[in-house]
């Protein structure tokens, strides 16, 4: 899934590239994303869903993709008519089919045991009628992630061993979240999750028929010559509605794969320099440009010009981010960086 758009990067990124398309870490969170699958499924059953928009830069930055299996949404509806979209269009080609689920905007660093873990996945889910959801261990009471809570307590938290879904908790407070690390019967919620396709369609059909209901005809639609006009219909009926509110509250046939593969959802800065492994003995994060530092650390430096000198001296905690038309300084910190950017949209600077 790789449709998501706002300015959670900014200013690197824009409402016209938003951060999955943007050179964050080296490569595109997108290209990672795709290179992460190559392996695990043949090539030519990897799909890339994406906002109508975006497809030229889609095409950019994965140009082997095969012209069918870029999916294109033609208005922003969240996750629940996405995964409606790409279900039928699996189950077109394949009625059969066990298909994998992933945001693109994450970070695994290693990348040997998600494929084992995905694997092994693939096998338990291709014999049962279940949605298993790879569940992360968490490191820190983090509020900005989501949770997913196992039934039978800290004890079936096993790595390898798949356990029922009690409940998911999306962003929790702070004391909330330090509530959850603390019982152990919390796992991080990654986002993927795998299961066969009939097994999803079924629940969605069940639990958000106003979505699935506008897809009816999908048969004799989808992969034809009728699609696009047949999408942008059914898209326009849909509500904005998530998969977790939509289907995975709901369902019975929740499960969760503990796991334990490096995990992490860039969806801030905080997060990517959190996240990243390549920072300097001072903890700095650079990318691009060449930066000279005297007791400067734990700061983001983004610099956009290669042959630009950045100079810091005695900073500590900062983002320093220097576009072709911006230059951004501002404290590490979320709750004044959003503020900020709250503050530019009041000021009609969008």
């Amino acid at each position: 899934m790789a449709g998501g758009g706002g300015n959670r990067f900014w200013p690197v990124t824009r409402e016209s590239r938003p951060k999955q398309f943007i050179n964050s870490i080296g490569t595109s969170l997108l290209r990672a994303a795709y290179e992460r699958f190559v392996g695990i499924v043949p090539e030519e059953n990897i799909l890339i869903i994406t906002q109508e928009r975006f497809q030229d830069t889609v095409r950019g930055i994965v140009p082997e993709l095969p012209p069918d299996n870029l999916l294109l949404e033609p208005y922003v509806r969240k996750t629940g008519p996405c995964l409606a979209y790409a279900t039928y269009s699996i189950l077109q080609r394949d009625p059969d089919a066990v298909l994998a689920v992933t945001p693109c905007d994450l970070m695994i660093a290693d990348r040997g045991k998600f494929r084992s873990t995905l694997e092994e996945a693939f096998e338990y889910v291709r014999e049962q009628d279940v949605l298993m959801f790879l569940g992360v261990k968490p490191l820190r009471s983090d509020p900005g992630y989501g949770y997913i809570q196992v039934q039978g307590g800290r004890h079936a938290v096993q790595p390898g061993r798949p356990a029922a879904v009690k409940s998911f908790m999306e962003k929790p407070s702070e004391d909330l979240a330090r509530v959850f690390v603390k019982s152990g019967e919390f796992l991080w919620n990654s986002g993927i999750f795998t299961c066969q396709a009939d097994v999803l369609r079924a629940e969605m059909e069940e639990y958000m028929p106003q979505i699935t209901c506008q897809f009816d005809g999908w048969q004799g639609a989808i992969g034809t010559p009728a699609q696009h006009d047949f999408v942008e219909h059914a898209y326009s009926g849909c509500d904005k509605l998530s998969i977790d509110y939509g289907v995975m509250e709901k369902t019975s046939r929740a499960m969760v794969w503990p796991a334990e593969f490096g995990w992490s959802d860039i969806d801030s800065w905080k997060t990517l320099w959190d996240s990243y492994p390549e920072k300097d003995g001072d903890a700095n994060l650079i990318s691009g440009g060449t930066a000279t530092l005297s007791g400067a650390r734990k700061n983001i430096i983004v610099e956009r010009n290669p042959g630009k000198l950045v100079a810091l001296c005695g900073l500590d905690d900062y983002m320093v981010i220097d576009t072709d038309d911006v230059l951004f300084i501002c404290p590490r910190d979320d709750a004044r960086y959003q503020a900020f950017l709250s503050g530019i949209d009041r000021s009609g600077r969008e």
